[in-house]
């Protein structure tokens, strides 16, 4: 059977299409290609931003905000000299924008002025910082992107 040109565009089109089908439904159903909101509650979430940024700003205005340094046994979050250790409170809550199962959240309970996050609990790659932190009854948000 001898198949013109005609038929080889058509069936080179079916093909192409049944190639394309297949890796959008491979997507669709296969688990281990998430690709979910941010955050499950992403609109409880937004309206919250503007406290977020007052709490930010309130931050900024300190004179010595939080500081986030790396190092080899992982992260270090120095918060401010003059604040006494014991009355900060609140989450530190590290989040990875490529995998949610990685996100987690560590409560601050400080006795110096220091905390460190593990490098064991720490993958390489983007990781987004949260630190939401009280003081005398003042709420307090820093936030920053690293790359560990």
């Amino acid at each position: 059977m001898k198949i013109n040109w005609g038929t080889g565009m058509v069936l080179a089109l079916i093909g192409f299409i049944a190639f394309i089908m297949f890796f959008v439904i491979k997507m669709s159903v296969d688990d281990t290609y998430q690709h979910d909101l941010v955050t499950e509650d992403y609109y409880q979430q937004e309206l919250k931003v503007e406290g977020n940024m007052a709490r930010e700003q309130k931050g900024n205005k300190l004179a010595q905000n939080v500081r986030v340094t790396q190092s080899e046994e992982g992260i270090l979050i120095s918060f401010p000299d003059s604040l006494n250790a014991s009355e900060i409170s609140g989450n530190v809550i590290l989040y990875r924008p490529s995998n949610k199962k990685f996100d987690f959240e560590v409560p601050i309970s400080l006795t110096t002025q220091n905390m460190l996050i593990p490098e064991d609990k720490l993958l390489g790659g983007r990781w987004n910082l949260i630190i939401d932190w009280e003081y005398n009854g003042n709420a307090y948000r820093f936030k920053k992107e690293i790359r560990y």
